[in-house]
């Protein structure tokens, strides 16, 4: 199932700290302190996934393992299908990061290719989660 370019350009609408067209950080804080963001962004560097708004993360390391990239994620899955109205999330992350992959299934997403970031050449497998799935499972983690 692909995306509609309409709600890819809703999700895009919106600019936020870094200015980019396509991203929404959230910064993530743990007592008080800040650990890292999650967002919704268009990843226009791996234009064979596009169209497609994708989940990401990142976290400083003292953080990880705490559930917090998960918990932060959950909610912007949540707000993209909920508020943007998005078919389908995509996420991609570089091959032998089991820490992402275990995010990503957690979300409830699943591998869908294995591919190259045409901007670096390293491996990357892009996982998705349509709004169907999501509406099924999402109770489950709420």
């Amino acid at each position: 199932m692909l995306q509609t370019a309409r709600a890819a350009a809703r999700a895009q609408a919106p600019r936020r700290a870094t200015g980019r067209p396509g991203c929404s950080p959230w910064e993530i804080r743990s007592t008080g302190e800040r650990a890292g963001f999650t967002g919704l962004s268009v990843p226009t560097f791996l234009p064979e996934v596009l169209p497609a708004v994708e989940v990401g993360w990142r976290l400083g390391r003292s953080h990880w393992g705490q559930g917090l990239a998960t918990e932060a994620a959950a909610a912007a899955v949540r707000f993209g299908f909920r508020e943007r109205g998005l078919e389908r999330i995509v996420s991609i992350a570089q091959v032998g990061n089991d820490a992402s992959e275990r995010i990503m299934t957690k979300l409830g997403m699943h591998p869908v290719r294995d591919t190259v970031n045409p901007s670096c050449g390293r491996r990357v497998r892009v996982f998705q989660l349509s709004s169907d799935r999501y509406a099924a499972t999402a109770r489950c983690w709420q």
